[in-house]
């Protein structure tokens, strides 16, 4: 058997509104030409780098994870979540930089952790993510990067949700239950509220297929998703099949 890959930290920002018919989250298109979740429908994320961590707050074990989300956020949606006064370290990026040409600093402390998963071990590609909400800033126009995304869009959990199933939209597993997870509610106030009550319990979905070739995905019920057992409609976010899948 294979060494798993040693998971790469993380972080996934649900960017949150309240629109004319309800809560809107907002998400982007991934390339087809990107080699995780392509084409699908994705939260803004990515990998943690190094930089993060000069920003972040001392004394918090997800620093780095909240300013990779709000980098990411910026790097693929133009969305900023950031205030006075510019950042006080050298390190020339060009998230850093863009800070610095307008004094800004990045605002971890708005982001309320959501979720934490793992990609299960069988994947080539993994990924060690927490994922954050946080509320829109006012004013500011999304757009997206046109390279690891073709597409920003503003839209209600549940109409994603029927998208996929109708054959519009590409999910992949985690971010579907998270979509779901936010359709519960109409207001970001309400999903803001509920993720302050719940614990943060990590999941790392566990395959598990029948001698049919269907798959089941295994994930703690204690996370907040409703069941602990789904079914895999969607592929892998490092593409393929699920183990024991069988060709569709």
């Amino acid at each position: 058997m294979n060494t798993p890959a040693i998971p790469r930290p993380a972080a996934t920002i649900l960017m949150l509104r309240d629109g004319a018919e309800g809560l809107e989250v907002m998400m982007i298109c991934r390339a087809r030409e990107v080699d995780f979740a392509s084409g699908a429908l994705v939260f803004p994320g990515g990998r943690v780098e190094e930089a993060d961590a000069l920003l972040a707050p001392q004394g918090d074990p997800l620093g780095a994870f909240r300013v990779a989300a709000i980098r990411e956020a910026w790097e693929e949606t133009g969305l900023l979540l950031a205030e006075p006064p510019g950042p006080e370290v050298e390190a020339q990026t060009p998230f850093l930089d863009h800070l610095r040409q307008r004094g800004l600093r990045p605002t971890p402390g708005v982001l309320t952790p959501y979720a934490h998963w793992i990609t299960p071990a069988h994947s080539p590609k993994r990924f060690d993510t927490h994922f954050f909400l946080a509320e829109a800033p006012e004013g500011q126009v999304a757009v997206h990067d046109g390279y690891e995304a073709v597409e920003a869009l503003w839209i209600r959990p549940g109409v994603a949700v029927e998208e996929a199933e109708a054959g519009r939209r590409t999910l992949v597993f985690a971010t579907r239950l998270n979509l779901l997870r936010l359709a519960r509610h109409r207001t970001v106030a309400e999903v803001m509220d509920a993720a302050r009550s719940m614990p943060i319990v990590t999941v790392t979905p566990q395959p598990i297929p029948d001698e049919e070739g269907n798959v089941m995905l295994r994930i703690p019920e204690e996370a907040g998703y409703g069941g602990s057992l789904f079914p895999a409609k969607d592929r892998p976010a490092s593409g393929g099949r699920w183990p024991g899948q069988r060709a569709s």
